[in-house]
């Protein structure tokens, strides 16, 4: 780390300046919109509803442009090549092709402000209904909270490591929150959507700078002259573990085994499990964070659907070319770098480091950094927009004052703003254990969070009482998994089950949870009353979901014979499929690119090509104008 923070202190006047000019660009951007934002609560958090799809795309892909993600999958490249390509898809990276296909579509018709807002439209106003409201509002506010600290100590670290004072990380975090917090609180989601596309645009800029570096100083034999055989090779086979760097960087095999060897040897069973939690997570839906918050923002159930495929489309080449570049320069200079710890290991904290202090120029640093800032404040400003509108819409103006003027909603939303960032500041100062809390926070709500989610928009049975059951049992028990990463090693270490727990990862104890979330949903739905008719009648007729609704679909045809059902699922699953390919092919399109394998590319290309002809006609010709 010295090595870097040395490195760090030579930071030109210009590259600082460069940051600087970017900040008080993005403040001003914030007062200038603060009177627009400021009319009443929908022009606040939705903007009005008048921003185009197009707008909002590009600034919900700056929201999903994480450094420290994209810092995961530069480690992920340079251990494991082009099979690399897959293991995303455990977050998963696919699930804006479902947002895309039909989903986002279906969320939009609701016309709502929150995802909490939106379970009254489908469980109607009961005592079930009120619960769901509850259950679905905590895990939007402990997620964000979660989100808000891991950002916290990213950025702190991020910052200490190249501006040259000499001051602690939580100092760092403390005042780009504080500047991201202004525009955020004056400007609303006009702030959001402006500022986010100003720092994808230097996102942008920085990845291509990042690739041309690689493709001018990396030749393919630089690069095969470190890397083991089958790391240029997409497709795997039963184990992936084959990958064997022992002659080469021996130490790389070790992170293979740190990186739950078990899961990653058998590589085979890892990718069908994966697949099976990724696309059971993407059919649930986005969660209640900015994503939604995007997606409510749009101006029709159409431009909704094209909001998500403008986010795949100016996301995927950008990011994969910054990853790539980075990936392949450290791969090609790494004898004798930092990256190397005293004892021979890989250390990859170090990878972004490296490559920035020693490849780029005065003035590209700046822009580098600026945008890499820009990655950490895009989620930063999204996660807090999205978080003060549960607080303000359903809380406060749900329970609390139902009846104020609009004026004072939106001044109770820049309290909860800045309510919400103290919060995600206060955890953020518990150094010691906030990536484990972070990965409990995220990885146990958001598995507990499918069960309920899937069948909320296909069995027509399902209610509120079994929404509420189905989420509190999967976060139970995924807070008890998480128990082990959270409490004192001593602890842990006296006591066998804890141990035992703590040894299951994610995907090993993601059938339980399934089991234990859906159980909870079903049995809890079948024991309880059916929603209200007219309620179920009412969300069938707006949202025109396909999925078990038979007895729904019946009483409304009845009512109206001209209704017309959705009988699109055989056509949306056959797009989705096509469009995760589609999706894919633009990953492997930038990698192969950066690694010149151009006979491999152009295959890419061509798959991009065809399945995006393909899509033309069996998606987009076929959108709804309404």
């Amino acid at each position: 780390m010295d090595m870097v923070l040395a490195a760090g202190k030579m930071l030109s006047g210009l590259d600082i300046g460069i940051v600087i000019a970017y900040l008080v660009i993005i403040v001003i951007a914030g007062v200038w919109l603060s009177r627009r934002a400021g009319q009443n609560m929908e022009s606040y958090f939705l903007g009005g509803k008048r921003i185009p799809w197009y707008f909002l795309g590009i600034a919900n892909a700056s929201g999903m442009f994480d450094i420290t993600g994209t810092m995961w999958l530069v480690m992920l490249l340079f251990v494991y090549g082009m099979k690399s390509v897959w293991i995303p898809w455990v977050w998963p990276v696919f699930n804006q092709v479902f947002l895309m296909v039909y989903l986002s579509v279906w969320l939009r018709r609701s016309n709502v402000m929150t995802g909490a807002e939106w379970l009254r439209t489908r469980f109607g106003k009961e005592v079930g209904s009120e619960l769901s409201h509850i259950s679905i509002v905590i895990f939007a506010l402990i997620s964000v909270i979660g989100f808000l600290a891991y950002a916290f100590q990213g950025v702190g670290k991020f910052a200490a490591i190249f501006f040259p004072w000499d001051w602690a990380p939580s100092t760092y975090a403390m005042i780009f929150m504080g500047i991201t917090t202004i525009y955020v609180i004056l400007g609303g989601m006009y702030s959001v959507v402006l500022t986010d596309i100003i720092q994808f645009s230097i996102l942008t800029i920085a990845s291509v700078f990042i690739a041309i570096l690689a493709l001018n100083k990396v030749s393919p034999d630089m690069i095969s002259r470190i890397v083991p055989h089958g790391w240029e090779n997409l497709f795997f086979d039963w184990h992936l573990s084959d990958l064997d760097w022992s002659g080469t960087v021996a130490s790389v095999n070790e992170t293979i085994k740190d990186n739950n060897y078990l899961v990653y040897g058998c590589f085979g069973a890892f990718f069908m499990m994966m697949l099976f939690k990724g696309i059971l997570s993407s059919a649930a839906g986005p969660a209640p964070n900015y994503d939604m918050q995007k997606i409510l923002s749009t101006r029709s159930p159409r431009e909704a659907s094209l909001m998500s495929f403008c986010t795949i489309t100016v996301l995927f080449i950008p990011r994969f070319l910054l990853i790539g570049g980075i990936g392949v320069l450290a791969l090609a200079f790494f004898e004798g770098s930092p990256m190397q710890t005293q004892g021979g290991k890989v250390d990859f904290e170090q990878v972004l480091p490296f490559v920035i202090n020693n490849y780029l120029s005065p003035g590209l640093v700046g822009l580098v950094l600026a945008g890499l800032l820009a990655a950490f404040m895009s989620t930063f400003d999204c996660t807090v927009n999205a978080g003060a509108s549960y607080i303000v819409n359903d809380i406060y103006k749900r329970y609390i004052n139902p009846s104020a003027p609009e004026k004072r909603y939106v001044f109770i939303s820049y309290l909860a703003s800045i309510v919400i960032v103290i919060v995600g500041v206060t955890f953020g100062f518990l150094t010691d254990s906030i990536n484990s809390i972070c990965n409990w926070i995220v990885n146990g709500l958001y598995a507990g969070y499918i069960v309920p989610n899937v069948l909320k928009w296909h069995w027509w049975r399902f209610n509120g009482y079994g929404y509420f059951a189905g989420m509190v049992a999967g976060i139970l028990f995924a807070m008890f998994m998480g128990l082990g990463g959270i409490l004192p090693a001593d602890i842990v270490a006296g006591n066998e089950l804890l141990t035992r727990v703590n040894s299951v990862n994610e995907l090993q104890g993601f059938p339980i949870l399934l089991l234990l979330s859906g159980l909870a949903s079903i049995v809890v739905s079948l024991l309880t009353p059916a929603d209200n008719e007219q309620t179920l009648k009412e969300f069938y007729k707006n949202v025109r979901p396909w999925g078990l609704w038979r007895p729904i679909r019946e009483k409304v045809l009845a009512e109206n014979p001209a209704f017309i059902p959705n009988r699109a699922f055989c056509r949306d699953a056959i797009n989705v499929v096509v469009g995760i390919v589609w999706q894919t092919s633009m990953v492997t399109t930038a990698l192969y690119l950066i690694i010149k394998n151009y006979q491999a590319c152009g295959i890419s290309i061509a798959v991009l090509v065809i399945t995006s002809v393909f899509l033309k006609f069996n998606w987009y010709n076929k959108l709804e104008e309404n």
